[in-house]
C-alpha cells in the first residue's frame, strides 16, 4: 500500500508540474523554454512546406523582429526608456513576446540586434504558431498564448502523421482569439494600446462569423505539404495587412459632391465627402495607431490649372484639434530614451494644415501626445473609421476672385502612412516606412461663371 501511495503521489506531482509548465503564458512564460524545442523555419520550408515558407518569408510575420522601424523603436526608444523608468520596465522583455516570441520564451532579453542573425530573427515562426494550444485567461492579449512545443504540430485540417511530426487538429488556430493574443495589447498603465481583435469583436463581421483569417489568410486550392493531398480550401500564409499597399488601397471608398454646380467668383460652395469603410473588419487605421496617420486632402484646380486648397470644416467635438493637421510639436517623451530632458519634440503631423486626420491620439503621463505605446497613460477621441461606418466631412469653399472661368475640378484624396514622416526623419527610419500610400480618391466638377 505504501509503495502504491508513493507511486500515486509521484504521478500526481509529475502531472502537476507538466500541467503547470503547459499553462505558462504571457509574462509568466519568460524563460520557460529552450531554443532546441523549436524547429527553425528553414527546416519546415525545406522538408515539406516549401510554398508556405516562401509566403511567410515575404510576410511581416517573418520580419516582426528585423523590420527596420521595429528595430529602431525597440533599441533606440523602448529599451533605454525601460531602463530609466520602473513603471515601463517590463517592455524591455515584453516587446519580444510578440516580435520575437521564441526568444522571449527562452528568456533571451534583450535579444541580439538583427545584424547578429540570432534566432530572434525568426520573428513569428512556423513552429511558434503551430505549437500554440490556447491562451490563458478570458481575453487574448499581451502574448498570453500557451506554447506547447514538441512533436505534435497543430493545424486546421485533421489528425495524422507526416514524415517529420504528428498532426493534430486545432480549433483554436482557426479562431480570431488566436490572433488576438498579439493583436491586443494593454500597456503598463492599463491602456488598450492595440485592440484590433477587440475592434473586430465589437463590429459586424464577428457577428457574421468572418474572422481575421478570412481576410489575412485567404483560402485557395492547393496542398498543405509538398507530398500531401490537394484540397480546395488551403489557408494561404500571406498575412497581408497594414504594410501591404495592395491591402490598404481601396480600404475606404470616398465620394465628393457639391451643393451647387455653378458659382460666380466670391460665391460659396459646400463640398461633402462621404468616406465608407467597406473593407476592414476592424477600425481603420488599426494596430499601431500611435504611429500611423490617415488623412483627407481636398484641392481644386481651375480651368487654367491654378490650384486652391480646401481645409476641412470643423465639427466642434471634444478633442477635434488632434484630428486636423496643425503646425504643432509633439512626442516630447522621446527625450527620456534619448537622454535629452529638454527635448522639444517634432512636428506632430507632417501633413498640410487643415486636412482631416482619422486617428486616436495617445498621451503620455504629462498629457503630451506620444508615439510610445508603452508610455501611454491616456487616449483622446477615437476618430478612426469603423467597419462599415461612413463618415461625412465638409469643406466650405469661397470661389477665389482670380479663379479662371470654366470647369473647376475638385478632388478628395485619402492618404495613409505607416509612420508619421517627421518622426521617421528624426529617428533615421528608412523612407519606405513613411511613404505616402494613396487609399482612394474621387473628383467632382463645378463651373466657375464669368
Amino acid at each position: 500500500m505504501r509503495t502504491n501511495s508513493l507511486l500515486i503521489v509521484t504521478i500526481f506531482i509529475c502531472t502537476s508540474i507538466q500541467l503547470f509548465t503547459q499553462v505558462k503564458a504571457g509574462g509568466d512564460a519568460l524563460g520557460s523554454q529552450t531554443y532546441d524545442k523549436y524547429e527553425k523555419p528553414e527546416f519546415c520550408g525545406t522538408s515539406c512546406h516549401t510554398d508556405f515558407y516562401q509566403q511567410w518569408k515575404q510576410a511581416m510575420m517573418s520580419q516582426a523582429y528585423t523590420h527596420h522601424w521595429d528595430e529602431i523603436e525597440y533599441f533606440k526608444l523602448a529599451v533605454p526608456h525601460a531602463e530609466k523608468d520602473e513603471k515601463v520596465a517590463e517592455v524591455k522583455a515584453g516587446c519580444n513576446g510578440c516580435h520575437a516570441p521564441i526568444s522571449f520564451l527562452v528568456g533571451d532579453v534583450p535579444p541580439p540586434k538583427p545584424e547578429m542573425n540570432s534566432r530572434a530573427n525568426e520573428s513569428v515562426s512556423c513552429d511558434l504558431c503551430h505549437t500554440v494550444t490556447g491562451f490563458a485567461g478570458d481575453t487574448p492579449f499581451n502574448f498570453n498564448f500557451i506554447s506547447s512545443p514538441g512533436n505534435i504540430k497543430y493545424g486546421p485540417r485533421g489528425t495524422g502523421e507526416s514524415p517529420e511530426h504528428e498532426i493534430q487538429k486545432s480549433e483554436f488556430l482557426q479562431t480570431a482569439e488566436f490572433c488576438g493574443t498579439c493583436h491586443n495589447e494593454k500597456d503598463p498603465f492599463g491602456i488598450w494600446v492595440k485592440s484590433t481583435h477587440l475592434e473586430w469583436k465589437e463590429g459586424p463581421y464577428s457577428k457574421e462569423g468572418v474572422k481575421c483569417q478570412n481576410c489575412h489568410m485567404t483560402q485557395a486550392e492547393g496542398v498543405s505539404a509538398d507530398v500531401g493531398n490537394k484540397y480546395p480550401d488551403v489557408w494561404q500564409h500571406l498575412f497581408h495587412g497594414a504594410h501591404d499597399p495592395g491591402k490598404v488601397g481601396g480600404t475606404i471608398e470616398l465620394r465628393i459632391h457639391p451643393d451647387i454646380r455653378e458659382a460666380e467668383p466670391l460665391e460659396v460652395i459646400r463640398f461633402t465627402v462621404a468616406l465608407f469603410n467597406q473593407k476592414t473588419g476592424h477600425k481603420f487605421p488599426t494596430g499601431s495607431v500611435e504611429d500611423r496617420i490617415v488623412w483627407m486632402h481636398v484641392e481644386a484646380v481651375d480651368a487654367k490649372g491654378k490650384i486652391f486648397y480646401l481645409p476641412v470644416d470643423k465639427k466642434g467635438f471634444e478633442g477635434e484639434e488632434y484630428t486636423i493637421g496643425a503646425d504643432v510639436l509633439a512626442y516630447q517623451d522621446m527625450g527620456i530614451a534619448l537622454n535629452d530632458p529638454n527635448f522639444k519634440g517634432v512636428q506632430r503631423d507632417g501633413i498640410p494644415i487643415g486636412d482631416r486626420i482619422f486617428r486616436m491620439p495617445y498621451f503620455d503621463p504629462q498629457g503630451r501626445m506620444t508615439i510610445q505605446q508603452w508610455n501611454t497613460a491616456s487616449q483622446g477621441v477615437d476618430y478612426r473609421i469603423g467597419p462599415r461606418e461612413t463618415k461625412l466631412e465638409t469643406c466650405t469653399f469661397t470661389i477665389p476672385a482670380d479663379a479662371a472661368p470654366g470647369p473647376m475640378k475638385v478632388t478628395a484624396v485619402l492618404n495613409y502612412q505607416k509612420l508619421i514622416n517627421r518622426v521617421a526623419d528624426f529617428l533615421g527610419v528608412p523612407e519606405e516606412e513613411s511613404e505616402i500610400i494613396k487609399v482612394n480618391e474621387h473628383s467632382t466638377y463645378v463651373t466657375v461663371l464669368p
